[in-house]
């Protein structure tokens, strides 16, 4: 029997591709609009495209918010995407509103004078920090596909599971707590390497998701 894994809906995912993405992996999702809709998943993505208010006051609309937060205090499977990541953490500099703060830490602006366009987009390696379900330490080089004009900054060192290069300096790729993890990239854009590592997630998780 597949995974029961939940699709979180609020108007700002990119609900399509990720879906295509565990259909290709035997696995596919149930889409997730409501707080009742927790109840018949054993694991939750939570995607993102667009801003980090409106992603919050869309969540705080659909009243997901605390549904979400008491998903991660339970300590069960959750899988950030892009946006989804970031809104992981308490705040960032792109609004005013209060992130998830599942993650403790501040989502900042990339910075300008690095000689690079922002937003980041397109593919960089990832290097691993710590080993993760989706990543295990010992690999090849991957390459992934980022989009991206903002980038979390971790208060505690041990929730960094991997970088990229921006400009010449770190930023988070990667994040990792407990059972709670996420991606600055996108997975599902990232070819078999993107591919891969869902799969990989899908393992960990038919396996009794342990950390």
């Amino acid at each position: 029997m597949a995974t029961r894994v939940g699709l979180i809906d609020y108007g700002m995912g990119n609900l399509f591709s990720v879906s295509k993405v565990f259909e290709r992996l035997g696995n596919p999702l149930k889409i997730v609009r409501s707080q009742k809709d927790f109840d018949f998943c054993d694991a939750l993505i939570l995607p993102g495209v667009g801003a980090f208010d409106p992603a919050m006051e869309r969540l705080q609309e659909k009243k997901l918010i605390t549904s979400i937060k008491s998903w991660s205090k339970e300590n069960k499977p959750l899988l950030g995407i892009c946006l989804g990541l970031q809104l992981l953490f308490d705040s960032s500099d792109e609004g005013s509103q209060k992130g998830l703060g599942i993650i403790k830490g501040h989502v900042k602006r990339l910075p300008e004078k690095t000689g690079e366009r922002i937003p980041h987009m397109g593919w960089s390696i990832i290097n691993s920090i710590k080993q993760c379900p989706i990543l295990p330490l010992k690999e090849d080089p991957n390459w992934v596909y980022f989009v991206h004009s903002y980038a979390a900054i971790t208060s505690k060192e041990e929730d960094l599971a991997a970088t990229t290069k921006f400009g010449g300096i770190d930023i988070t790729a990667i994040v990792w707590k407990g059972r709670v993890g996420a991606c600055q990239f996108h997975p599902e854009k990232s070819s078999k390497t993107g591919q891969k590592m869902l799969s990989n997630w899908l393992n960990w998780l038919e396996k009794g998701a342990q950390f």
